[in-house]
């Protein structure tokens, strides 16, 4: 198993190495941002030790262009202690998992054996359906190229859409799952907000994608 260690602390990437030698990985160092993303897509890893902080691309630009580039490689980010903004940036980036330092070598080597159990897959950090893209992390939506501005509802309900397309969704599913439960949770908002949403991102693009399924729900589809 071959590990990438992007990290710019000589001392620590260099006890990174050494550790993950003794349980028999091959390991490869790099101690810049744009070395490291130029390793990343030169070889084959089977995971990636990944610092936020380095000289030149920082953890965040490497993470989000390897994915942008289709490789699903398991990346392990570094993150600053008590860093739960780097956190949670770590993971809408798309790195699958996060340890704050100071850490134990042990979690670490626990954490990526378990990384690389689950195997590579593809987990898209922006969700795209024809040519309709959501991207969860900068909470943007474009259809065809061009910016659509949707309201935190309207963008949870599209999210969820989305993420089932295809499928046929009930409006207790998008209750459950984008309303709160006792608040303003009336099937007939389900109604309302999917007139919002054709709106605008069916109408003025002459699509649609949103579909009404008589007696069962609603499905997003992608059209030619």
């Amino acid at each position: 198993m071959r590990i990438l260690v992007i990290e710019d602390e000589k001392r620590m990437a260099s006890a990174l190495g050494r550790g993950l030698e003794a349980e028999g990985y091959a390991v490869d160092i790099s101690f810049d941002g744009n070395e490291g993303l130029w390793k990343a897509t030169e070889d084959l890893y089977d995971a990636i030790v990944l610092d936020i902080l380095l000289p030149g691309l920082n953890g965040y630009q490497i993470c989000r262009k390897l994915r942008e580039l289709d490789d699903w490689t398991p990346i392990l980010m570094l993150t600053a202690k008590d860093g739960e903004y780097d956190e949670a940036e770590a993971l809408d980036t798309g790195a699958d998992d996060f340890l704050s330092k100071p850490f134990s070598f042990v979690v670490l080597s626990a954490r990526l054996r378990a990384l690389m159990r689950r195997g590579v897959r593809e987990r898209p950090t922006v969700l795209s359906v024809g040519d309709l893209h959501l991207d969860p992390a900068r909470r943007m939506v474009h259809r065809a190229s061009i910016p659509v501005k949707l309201s935190a509802r309207e963008f949870a309900l599209l999210e969820y859409l989305m993420r089932h397309a295809d499928d046929v969704v009930t409006k207790a599913e998008l209750l459950n799952h984008v309303w709160q439960v006792g608040s303003d949770g009336d099937p007939n908002n389900v109604e309302v907000y999917i007139g919002y949403l054709r709106r605008k991102i069916d109408t003025p693009f002459g699509r649609h994608s949103i579909e009404t399924v008589y007696g069962f729900g609603y499905r997003l589809i992608a059209e030619a």
